[in-house]
């Protein structure tokens, strides 16, 4: 089974104060052009996208210097809504290890990750953490989290689409798109069940 865990970008949410992508027609067949072309404009931390180290920190890694293969690989998802505490890290990273997904955390439910919860997370040598809101962190307060994370180079996967997704362990492929220079790049996100 494949799970789609992507929005789709033109109807996607976005952050506040971020801009909507917008798709324009440049060329239309219906229109007597011999092919159909678009031009898309957008905010790369529209829809499903990763954050890079250079989101948040002056000399951070951007999107080309990333180590992809923490995209790829064996992942966890665990559904908890609030304020993930410590404890509750501490939990599903044992899960997750349990079962071979401990690198890849994908927390689904609305779930706002802490600094003491990122700790845990660091811990036990988490190379990506994914949600299914358009932060990471606290709405009112994302940086230190963020900070937090992407100083040790964990890879953000934020915006993510998990509430059809059950409980358990997957294999994850989410690749951003290769944009030197850039501090976050849109990807398209998936998850491979073992049927």
């Amino acid at each position: 089974m494949i799970y789609d865990i992507s929005q789709e970008l033109l109807s996607c949410a976005v952050y506040p104060g971020d801009p909507k992508p917008t798709l324009t027609p440049l060329k239309r067949m219906a229109d007597g052009a011999l092919y159909n072309l678009s031009s898309l404009s957008m905010c790369v931390h529209n829809g499903t996208h990763i954050d890079a180290p250079a989101h948040f920190l002056a000399d951070g890694k951007t999107v080309e210097q990333l180590d992809i293969s923490a995209c790829i690989g064996r992942c966890y998802v665990y559904r908890q809504e609030g304020v993930l505490s410590a404890e509750d890290a501490e939990t599903i990273c044992i899960a997750a290890e349990s079962v071979g997904g401990g690198e890849r955390i994908l927390l689904s439910g609305g779930t706002v990750v802490t600094e003491d919860a990122a700790e845990v997370f660091l811990r036990h040598g988490v190379r990506l953490v994914g949600v299914d809101s358009q932060s990471v962190g606290p709405s009112d307060a994302p940086m230190a989290v963020h900070l937090r994370l992407l100083r040790a180079e964990v890879i953000l996967l934020e915006g993510l689409v998990l509430s059809h997704v059950p409980m358990g362990a997957y294999t994850l492929c989410a690749l951003p798109l290769n944009i030197a220079g850039c501090e976050g790049a849109p990807c398209r996100a998936v998850l491979i069940g073992e049927d």
